[in-house]
């Protein structure tokens, strides 16, 4: 069940991530109070996956899935350039987080 709540902790790192860039320097209220939400709930799900998974795998963790998703998300939705080097880099980070899974 650990692993399952720290996949939840990376999801919503994703969200709080994303919605940072819509608060607009924490002047629009909804956005704020949504990202602030994010921010609890994967603080929460990590705290809670760390129950039984290694501080370092857990953070490395929930840091991969949160970068892999910010970065999927600002191609989508803001137009951010997407090379064929940083698809790379971005499967490193996987190969990271499924090399630590394994490791576990």
């Amino acid at each position: 069940m650990s692993w399952i709540y720290l996949i939840i902790a990376g999801f919503f790192e994703v969200f709080w991530a994303v919605g940072l860039k819509f608060t607009h320097g924490f002047t629009n209220l909804f956005a704020s109070v949504l990202t602030v939400t994010g921010m609890v709930a994967s603080f929460y799900f990590l705290a809670a996956a760390m129950k039984t998974i290694p501080l370092g795998t857990a953070y490395a963790c929930w840091t991969g899935i949160g970068t892999v998703g910010t970065v999927i998300f600002g191609f989508i939705l803001f137009g951010e350039q997407l090379s064929v080097l940083k698809v790379c880099c971005i499967l490193l980070i996987v190969s990271g987080i499924v090399g630590l899974r394994i490791m576990h």
